[in-house]
């Protein structure tokens, strides 16, 4: 490691462009010579083109031979709202004690926010060996700055092998700012993951092209190996209440924690049915039932149902449904009990969304519709007659 990167004292002048461009606060200036803290330089070179008098070599085949050897456990970002953990972070910690055994090391949770010291108990429930928690008011709400500062300074400190986080709004957004900031490789939108045990390595397996291929990415030469992983695609951590886990509170100061932006409010969206990611019943519309005013009968069998509304992503694209009804690969990913897809063709953006579900009722006109080929169950007619009689059907039924 100490001969991959070395200052050439020679050329050196003490200018600071060197530690203003080091992303880790490797650099520093010593006696007007830049010195470079080995515990702190990840190797990623950042240094090397602004320097105008060429006074750093970086030796990249040493680079890459960089000693992994001392990162250690899997790690789970879990993701809280309001304080509540979201079921996501449940799911990531039943994978990650799978990924942890093979490893042959510990599954630890990472959880920031505010007030959020009872939540401890359900992170260890559910079989975090270790927890990682910073509780500040400035993480009380997600927001990209303190967030992404706090996470680079922990895995920094402590070297995880693997960090897991949910392909969520806020997963999405965090993760792939510390993957920029630490060096390392992130795959996203995850929806199989396992280990080479000989070497090591995180499989992490996504759809591409389309969703026309399983792709399974390696990050051979880099830690910590980052996915973020679609939700429903994996089952939640059991509970086990015998279960304690190693607590380790964290305290950073207050520069690490500003944001260069603003929260004024979060406002949410109020819908009469239930959440989509948590639904055991949905009922989806497609283009298919002509135009946004339409949905009006969708939203009816799913109230009698007690079911959420989902969309495809044409509705979504056409402005008929806001984007948080949108089932399918760039939309969200369920797998509820039922799902009943109305006017919906099955293109493989929305099938890659859906097709875990439990029992599909598919209902279009074209017999030749791709849907019919994952359905369980389905119904050939125009939608207009078909849904309204299934409505009145079950409300017959429910009220019995």
């Amino acid at each position: 490691m100490a001969s991959s990167i070395q200052i050439l004292l020679d050329k050196c002048t003490g200018c600071t462009l060197c530690v203003k461009a080091c992303p880790f606060g490797a650099i520093h200036i010593a006696n007007k010579k830049a010195v470079i803290d080995m515990g702190k330089c990840n190797l990623c070179g950042a240094c090397v083109p602004v320097c105008k008098f060429k006074a750093i070599k970086l030796n990249k085949e040493a680079a890459a031979k960089r000693d992994l050897s001392i990162y250690k456990d899997v790690w789970v970002f879990c993701e809280q709202k309001k304080g509540v953990i979201q079921t996501i972070s449940f799911e990531l910690l039943g994978e990650g004690k799978k990924l942890a055994k093979k490893l042959g090391v510990k599954l630890c949770a990472v959880i920031l926010g505010h007030e959020i010291e009872p939540k401890i108990e359900d992170l260890s429930h559910r079989g975090a060996d270790k927890i990682y928690i910073i509780d500040a008011p400035e993480l009380k709400s997600y927001q990209d700055d303190p967030y992404t500062n706090v996470l680079v300074e922990l895995v920094k400190e402590y070297k995880p092998e693997v960090l897991l986080c949910g392909a969520t709004t806020i997963g999405r957004s965090l993760v792939s700012r510390v993957a920029v900031k630490i060096d390392a490789g992130l795959t996203a939108d995850c929806t199989g993951l396992d280990i080479d045990e000989k070497e090591r390595l995180l499989l992490q397996t996504r759809p591409a092209f389309g969703g026309n291929i399983m792709a399974t990415i390696i990050t051979p030469n880099h830690r910590p190996q980052m996915s973020t992983v679609r939700h429903k695609v994996m089952k939640e951590a059991e509970i086990h209440k015998g279960h304690k886990a190693e607590v380790i509170r964290k305290k950073y100061p207050a520069d690490l924690l500003k944001s260069r932006t603003t929260l004024l409010d979060i406002v949410e969206e109020i819908e009469e049915t239930v959440n989509l990611a948590e639904a055991d019943i949905i009922v989806s519309g497609g283009r298919g039932i002509g135009g946004p005013e339409n949905f009006s009968i969708i939203k009816e069998l799913a109230k009698v149902l007690g079911a959420a509304v989902g969309a495809s992503r044409a509705t979504v694209d056409a402005g008929w449904i806001p984007y948080s009804h949108q089932v399918g690969q760039t939309g969200k990913t369920v797998c509820p009990k039922l799902y009943i897809a109305c006017g919906i063709s099955g293109q493989i953006q929305h099938l890659i969304g859906m097709q875990s579900s439990k029992v599909i009722v598919a209902i279009n006109k074209d017999p030749d519709a791709p849907i019919f080929k994952v359905a369980t169950y389905g119904i050939v007619g125009d939608l207009f007659e078909i849904v309204p009689a299934l409505t009145k059907e079950f409300k017959k039924v429910l009220k019995k």
